[in-house]
């Protein structure tokens, strides 16, 4: 089964991680068409996918993605908020993936070092734009975008050099409660230690009426941890209130 160890996540439940509109993962992923306007005629222009998802070969009765999509995905969102186009992060992806090899470059360790050359190139050479932003300033923005805290919680196989555990939450002291493990649970979060879902005690939690006495029931009863018990509710109900 092609997502055992890749993860396997639905539109929704991608945005819901990452904090990117569903609408916005569909188009970036899956592509889309608009309008435009040749002399008298509209004409329909096609527009590519970002990059080719890991379950795009696979037939599913609804579009999915997977684990390195999903980390991809974090490092695009973060060029987007910073108003970089979707042209010039084309470009870069492509730039990217022809000097790494890969398809998923962004969440390479090495984009780190190289990200911002690479930016710099595809914005220069490829984008008309280019001459309308002051240098200083677009190195400044890259850098920010382009930071080790960006990094933070994602660990990588020392051999493949990709990623292969993401932690969402680093709690104070550098604590890691809850990960995101393609090769456990389908990629959903999950309380490390026990391998516990994270939605699932969250609405234990909920069901038992969301106070203290609900977090020792729950704990008692999925036998977690009540600490963890609580890094999880707080990890599900902080999901939630990114989403309103």
């Amino acid at each position: 089964i092609m997502y055992c160890g890749t993860g396997l996540y639905s539109l929704p439940e991608a945005s819901r991680l990452v904090g990117v509109p569903s609408r916005d993962i569909n188009r970036w992923l899956f592509g889309y068409h608009c309008l435009k306007t040749v002399g008298d005629d509209a004409v329909r222009k096609d527009i590519e996918p970002l990059w080719k998802t890991e379950h795009s070969d696979q037939d599913y009765d609804e579009r999915v993605i997977g684990f390195r999509d999903l980390i991809e995905l974090r490092f695009v969102r973060e060029f987007v908020r910073h108003g970089v186009s979707l042209q010039v992060i084309r470009c870069s992806l492509q730039a990217a993936s022809e000097i790494y090899g890969v398809s998923h470059p962004m969440s390479l360790p090495r984009f780190k070092t190289d990200g911002k050359l690479i930016y710099a190139e595809a914005h220069d050479e490829k984008v008309n734009e280019a001459s309308l932003v002051d240098l200083k300033h677009r190195q400044a923005v890259i850098k920010e975008i382009i930071s080790p805290t960006l990094y933070d919680g994602i660990v990588y196989d020392a051999k493949q050099q990709r990623v292969n555990k993401w932690y969402p939450v680093l709690d104070v002291g550098g604590g890691k409660a809850i990960v995101i493990d393609p090769s456990r649970q389908f990629g959903a979060p999950i309380v490390e230690e026990t391998g516990t879902p994270t939605d699932v005690l969250f609405a234990s939690y909920l069901a038992e009426g969301g106070d203290d006495h609900a977090l020792a029931m729950t704990a008692r009863l999925y036998e977690v941890p009540t600490k963890l018990v609580k890094a999880a509710v707080r990890f599900e109900g902080n999901l939630k209130r990114k989403q309103h």
